[in-house]
């Protein structure tokens, strides 16, 4: 004799409880005044060095952080820049030789974590732009950072 039991599935919706740290999200209030579907490209300030850096534009289509060599100046922290020669392709559609790099450190939710930027010494509307955290290692990224010659010391 064969004993039957009824199974049940039941989905439970996804909720938006668990947000993890670090995240950067937004509410409804946030939204007031925007009107769906809008393409604004997201620019926000962040703390460098215990300096506010405006005009930073987050660029998920770039694998790269820059940032302008005036930026760096004016935070007075020269003295942390590499000297590397790399051709970032695809900024501002043209390609750019960078001046060097630089790890900063940055206030990102509550605590420091330091990020690398290329410098550029060209005209760029933003003082800094934030590229994707996980590059793609095909290397088929606008703004994709590739080896360019050695420049000698001094």
């Amino acid at each position: 004799m064969l004993k039957r039991t009824k199974v049940s599935i039941k989905r439970e919706k996804q909720t938006r409880d668990y947000i993890p740290k670090g995240t950067l999200s937004f509410n409804n209030e946030d939204a007031e005044g925007i009107v769906p579907p809008h393409n604004d490209a997201l620019v926000i300030s962040v703390l460098v060095n215990k300096s506010r850096i405006k005009s930073v534009l987050i660029d998920p289509g770039s694998s790269a952080n820059i940032i302008r060599s005036m930026v760096v100046e004016q935070l007075s922290l020269q003295d942390l820049i590499v000297p590397t020669v790399r051709v970032l392709n695809g900024l501002n559609m043209a390609c750019e030789t960078t001046k060097g790099e630089i790890i900063l450190p940055m206030n990102v939710a509550e605590t420091i974590q330091e990020a690398k930027f290329y410098m550029i010494e060209g005209d760029m509307r933003y003082n800094a732009l934030f590229g994707r955290y996980d590059k793609d290692p095909t290397g088929n990224n606008h703004s994709q950072a590739k080896p360019g010659p050695e420049v000698p010391p001094g």
